[in-house]
């Protein structure tokens, strides 16, 4: 297989990651790269808006001050093109993205209607922009996967995952899993998509619904709930039939019920579908007591999901995604970058630039709330026996034929780099250009 042409991001950070794993199936060092942009944290939905990019700047801190940087690579991503894009995305939705701002949107109100743009998903200053960091991270990712330069990529930016191809919808306007997915299929025979945020992963599923490339799992709240899709029995259709599978969730699921299910269905996927690569999105609003979620996660139980994917040593698109408690966020992708990296982190929380969001304990862990789980071993037990009776309805992974020609890759200009050290306090000038909005102070 060809290597890709393409280096989709600068070197901030050149210390390799020598990380060495405790699981049996995976190699003995474990090379992890991590795609971050200064920026990301300076766009803001509006007041008042639940999606908060200033997550990924606490993320980026608590990984400084734990010193997690020190053990991967970083990377500033390049800005996805309008081409990368629409790999996915309908040409004419990618360029009113592209065109729409606060100040001329009365001129549109024809095509905010069409794709879907207003309320939950708003028009902000650098919406596009954003949208470009957030899918260059996670492409650059996947061609880091392609090239061997990286085991496991990490892009908390990214995870976007109910983006349509010519709609925006719940908070997401360019579904940067797709476009990373189609990445690795460059490579890949079949690539597997694993979700659990507690939402359903609508966007990635419909996406791939008609193939057998992508399986796609997710494990969601079911029932009156956003985007209301994710039913056990949408499963695929045509080619990709027996392709999608869907675990509805009821209220307040808590660690040991969410391994229970976990655990043996991704073993199962694993060991029949047989991937060439995972993308898993850790979405952080199934966690207990975020502000639009309903399951009752601790940090351990979401992070024993990651731990549980990268035990099977396959290359691995790390992705964040939903989570509206912004401080439990923080606290949940930094942990789990600590997991991915084999490297044990306090539970006390080092001082960081954010410390008052944390209190009052300013611990890292947090505790399950009492809430009732309505998940019953009985159903879990049901709905678990039905996913997995479904797979061995299949004869086995799929077969397909990889072209020789792989398409060619994009080299993007005009993205300078950053030679920015984490260990040296930024100017006064720096620190006031990326001071967060306002009203930010919202966990």
């Amino acid at each position: 297989k060809r290597r890709a042409r393409r280096d989709f991001g600068m070197n901030i950070t050149t210390t390799t990651s020598t990380t060495s794993t405790t699981t049996s199936n995976t190699t003995s060092r474990t090379k992890v790269c991590y795609f971050y942009d200064g920026d990301v944290g300076n766009y803001y939905y509006g007041s008042g808006h639940p999606m908060k990019p200033h997550r990924i700047r606490m993320t980026h801190n608590l990984l400084l001050n734990y010193g997690l940087y020190k053990q991967m690579q970083i990377y500033r991503p390049r800005h996805a093109s309008k081409s990368e894009m629409t790999q996915f995305h309908s040409d004419d939705y990618v360029k009113f993205l592209r065109i729409i701002t606060p100040d001329n949107m009365g001129e549109y109100q024809k095509q905010l209607r069409r794709f879907n743009v207003g309320e939950d998903c708003p028009v902000f200053d650098g919406m596009y922009q954003f949208c470009q960091i957030s899918a260059g991270g996670s492409i650059g990712g996947a061609i880091k996967l392609n090239n061997g330069e990286t085991d496991i990529a990490i892009n908390w930016a990214g995870g976007l995952h109910h983006a349509k191809k010519s709609e925006a919808s719940g908070f997401c306007y360019i579904n940067d899993i797709v476009l990373a997915i189609l990445e690795l299929l460059k490579y890949h025979s079949r690539v597997l998509y694993i979700d659990i945020d507690i939402h359903h992963g609508d966007g990635v599923e419909e996406a791939f619904y008609t193939t057998d490339r992508v399986m796609t799992v997710s494990f969601h709240k079911f029932g009156e709930y956003f985007p209301g899709t994710g039913a056990l029995k949408d499963v695929g259709a045509g080619k990709g039939k027996n392709y999608s599978l869907n675990f509805p969730l009821r209220d307040g699921i808590d660690d040991d019920s969410y391994k229970d299910i976990f655990n043996p269905i991704i073993q199962k996927v694993m060991d029949w579908y047989q991937p060439g690569a995972v993308v898993l999105q850790c979405g952080a609003d199934s966690l207990s007591g975020d502000r639009l979620g309903c399951f009752n996660l601790s940090l351990k139980g979401h992070g024993e999901c990651v731990e549980f994917v990268k035990s099977f040593g396959l290359p691995l698109l790390v992705l964040g995604g939903g989570g509206y408690t912004i401080r439990n966020v923080a606290r949940c992708w930094a942990y789990e970058t600590s997991l991915l990296l084999g490297r044990e982190i306090g539970d006390k929380l080092p001082f960081n630039d954010y410390l008052e969001y944390y209190g009052p304990d300013f611990r890292l862990h947090i505790q399950p709330s009492n809430m009732e789980n309505l998940n019953d071993p009985k159903y879990l037990e049901k709905m678990k026996i039905k996913l997995i009776d479904g797979l061995r309805n299949i004869e086995g992974a799929p077969g397909v034929e990889m072209g020789d020609t792989i398409p060619g890759d994009t080299v993007l200009e005009g993205i300078e780099e950053d030679d920015e050290d984490p260990d040296v306090r930024n100017s006064e000038r720096e620190l006031d250009r990326r001071v967060e909005h306002s009203l930010e102070y919202d966990s």
